[in-house]
């Protein structure tokens, strides 16, 4: 099963602001849906593996 983790990046930290197996969700976040974000980036999982991540737009 894949796992979704979309973390939201500031300048006081970071913050996960989604985690599940929705990757139409995942992937349809923006920046703009969030207080005091700058860069949303998603990591894959897939087995208790990261298998991929990459910085939304």
């Amino acid at each position: 099963m894949k796992l979704y983790v979309v973390l939201s990046f500031n300048e006081d930290g970071m913050e996960n602001v989604y985690v599940g197996p929705d990757e139409e969700k995942a992937l349809s976040l923006k920046t703009e849906d969030f207080e005091n974000c700058d860069a949303l980036f998603v990591e894959i999982w897939e087995d208790g593996e990261k298998t991929d991540d990459y910085r939304l737009v």
